[in-house]
């Protein structure tokens, strides 16, 4: 996961999943501040914990 910021002062949470070695799936998730963009990865990343993701 990577937060990135755009052109006109909003920043988006890019998700990149797949296999390794083929064409994986994007999916990217836009925010009107960085702490908004930063508590949605946090949040993220804790439901992928409890499902026993690294």
């Amino acid at each position: 996961m990577e937060i990135v910021p755009g052109l006109f002062g909003d920043w988006s949470l890019i998700r990149e999943w797949g296999r390794s070695g083929q064409a994986g799936q994007v999916r990217v998730d836009w925010f009107d501040t960085e702490a908004a963009a930063k508590t949605a990865r946090f949040n993220i990343q804790m439901q992928k914990a409890k499902r026993g993701y690294d």
